[in-house]
């Protein structure tokens, strides 16, 4: 049997150089992204192969690294939209992996994106695709008050991988829901490499 670890919870800021195609300053430099990122590490780190599941075979994991990438492309995609908003990453089980706010986004936006990831990770669809489904039937409302952790607002996208759901991404901030889920969407491009049967959820038409 493999080692098991504590978590560990580290917070730190980190400055990024940006792209030509970001903002510069006045006198035309360069400007630095700042963003507040925020990692999670727990849960038990077993050696050998990735965790299996009898019936079907091995399951697809979604890694520290990747979660990284998710919400730094999330991140972005909302900057050169001109929007300050926060991103987070899920594991299945709802737990944060990853969190970026930039700098400039509201303090809100970090519990708005880490409970839209939660809880398109726990419930398995787009959390915009729930806030529709309750406008149209006031009989399922409860689904707000499942626990404090659900929020049914646009911009949740549940991870997805070999036909199942491993994480959720969240991102909160932008002018609008449909702002949010697009910035999710480029999060969830940014897993291609790692994850390429991932399901990216395409614009809808």
């Amino acid at each position: 049997m493999g080692q098991t670890f504590n978590a560990v919870f580290i917070a730190r800021l980190v400055e990024m150089p940006l792209s030509d195609a970001n903002p510069r300053d006045n006198e035309g430099a360069p400007m630095k992204s700042r963003f507040l990122l925020v990692i999670l590490f727990g849960g038990a780190v077993l050696a050998g192969a990735a965790p299996s599941d009898p019936a079907n075979g091995p399951v697809a994991q979604l890694s520290l690294e990747a979660a990284l990438r998710a919400v730094h492309a999330a991140v972005l995609r909302c900057r050169e939209e001109g929007y300050r908003v926060s991103a987070a990453v899920v594991s299945a089980e709802g737990v944060l992996r990853a969190l970026a706010r930039d700098q400039g986004a509201g303090p809100h936006t970090v519990d708005s994106s880490t409970r839209k990831a939660y809880t398109a990770a726990s419930l398995k669809v787009p959390t915009q695709e729930l806030a529709e489904l309750v406008a149209r039937k006031p009989q399922v409302q409860g689904l707000r008050d499942m626990n404090e952790s659900i929020l049914i607002l646009g911009g949740g996208l549940p991870i997805r991988a070999g036909g199942r759901v491993i994480g959720g991404i969240g991102v909160g901030g932008a002018p609008g829901a449909h702002l949010d889920e697009a910035c999710a969407r480029a999060g969830l491009r940014a897993l291609k490499k790692e994850l390429p049967d991932s399901d990216d959820f395409p614009e809808p038409q």
